[in-house]
């Protein structure tokens, strides 16, 4: 517990935590991806309305989306595809009515996997988009 950047410290929070929050700010909640896709999946529309909702209701609010994969693949390959993960995410917000200059992405690919295992539970919790208050 505890208050306080939430940073890498959200490495150090229980599984679950994890898996609910991966690295988003508290007033954020993360969206996943199918391996080796893009596009956001009709399961998470909720989650990027929740998150659209928020930068709505806080205009002055800045949002930083970080694109992550899981670890198959080259570091290059992965590195764009968080890139396009991210991207899908901002324009998800841009059409949902926030300005584009409150949106920054950027990729770490695979190289800051939350979860380290190799099985399908962890590649999918991989797999994903976190939204940073700025």
């Amino acid at each position: 517990g505890g208050s306080g950047s939430f940073g890498s410290g959200a490495d150090q929070q229980s599984d679950a935590y994890k898996r609910e929050h991966g690295r988003c700010s508290p007033e954020f909640k993360p969206i996943y991806f199918d391996y080796d896709q893009s596009g956001i999946r009709g399961d998470q529309i909720p989650t990027m309305e929740f998150n659209g909702g928020y930068l709505r209701n806080n205009p002055s609010a800045r949002v930083l989306v970080e694109g992550n994969t899981d670890d198959r693949g080259t570091n290059e390959y992965n590195l764009a595809l968080g890139e396009r993960r991210a991207v899908s995410a901002k324009k998800y917000l841009i059409q949902f009515g926030i300005e584009e200059g409150r949106i920054r992405t950027v990729s770490y690919g695979e190289e800051r996997p939350l979860f380290p295992g190799t099985g399908e539970d962890d590649y999918a919790h991989n797999r994903r988009d976190d939204f940073i208050l700025e």
